[in-house]
């Protein structure tokens, strides 16, 4: 394990420079060309096919990621898994955000369990250098987030993101794929867990309207719900959590993955006109919530005892 013989920082700019080197070779040399056939050839069966082998371009990339990180930190995570999962059905997928390593993380975990997983995204991603164009060649939904205010200014901005998701299920209502929704909607931070006054301590409210939706166009394909919990551990300071796990910091994390059934009275509905139906909703995925919660914070809690045990 090189994160052994190496300072933290010289692992994590060896991490990245490697994880670089992945991406210019899967994204320029054979995800670029591909891509831009999708763009040239607007016909559905050869975008369909085109967009197929992407994925397939994008697993590699993942699989050659895992063996950077089987090199440079031999991660030997603490894994809680209840879930048997099945390659051939969808599911959607929620997690605690805490850090753009999350999703390198859910990467690593899940790739070859199940179909390859497609993020909501931030709009404003899609201007990043090469990850951008990638996320929206996946067909990857771009979510424009409106504040409420600006919500409150023009009503009409409500809808857009509802409106993505509609379009980003219909697109996979015939194949199976792994939807990955952080329903905190941002990274959590103290600042924004007291800005929003969220009941939980760990976790930010989480946004059910997306989930909602995705549920009632895509419901009975779904093999379930997984539900993730990541728990990382203290970092340096002056360290973030992206930088902790590029430099090896991250190699025993605790990781939870149960897999949870959805209830067949919230699969069909109308959240934006049915204010019964939305209240049920939100009470199940606030129940959903307040579990992660009491779970992030007793596997915290073992990861403090277990760190305090090895320093005395």
């Amino acid at each position: 394990m090189i994160s052994a013989l190496f300072p933290g920082w010289l692992v994590g700019v060896l991490t990245f420079a490697l994880m670089f080197v992945v991406l210019l070779f899967w994204g320029l040399l054979l995800f670029v060309p591909v891509m831009l056939l999708k763009l040239l050839l607007p016909l559905p069966t050869v975008q369909d096919r085109l967009s197929r082998t992407l994925a397939i371009i994008a697993s590699q990339w993942v699989a050659s990621n895992q063996i950077v990180f089987r090199l440079m930190h031999a991660p030997a995570w603490q894994l809680e898994y209840r879930a048997q999962l099945d390659p051939a059905k969808s599911y959607l997928l929620v997690c605690n955000h805490q850090s753009w390593a999350d999703v390198l993380i859910l990467f690593d975990l899940f790739h070859g369990r199940m179909p390859f997983l497609r993020f909501f995204l931030k709009r404003e991603l899609i201007w990043v250098p090469l990850i951008g164009v990638i996320c929206w060649a996946l067909d990857m939904p771009f979510m424009k987030r409106h504040s409420r205010q600006a919500i409150a200014a023009n009503p009409a901005l409500r809808g857009e993101d509802l409106a993505t998701t509609r379009r980003f299920c219909e697109k996979y209502r015939c194949r199976p794929i792994t939807a990955v929704n952080f329903l905190e909607g941002t990274r959590f931070t103290q600042a924004r867990h007291r800005a929003m006054h969220s009941p939980f301590r760990r976790l930010l409210r989480p946004k059910s309207a997306g989930m909602s939706f995705m549920l009632n166009a895509m419901g009975e394909q779904f093999g379930g719900v997984i539900d993730v919990t990541l728990a990382y551990q203290p970092t340096r300071e002056g360290h973030s959590l992206l930088w902790s796990w590029l430099c090896g910091e991250q190699s025993q994390m605790a990781i939870d993955v149960d897999l949870l059934p959805i209830p067949g009275e919230l699969v069909h509905g109308a959240y934006d006109e049915d204010a019964e139906f939305r209240d049920r909703f939100q009470h199940w995925v606030n129940g959903i919530w307040a579990r992660k919660d009491a779970r992030l914070d007793r596997m915290l809690d073992e990861r403090s005892a277990q760190t305090h045990a090895h320093t005395t």
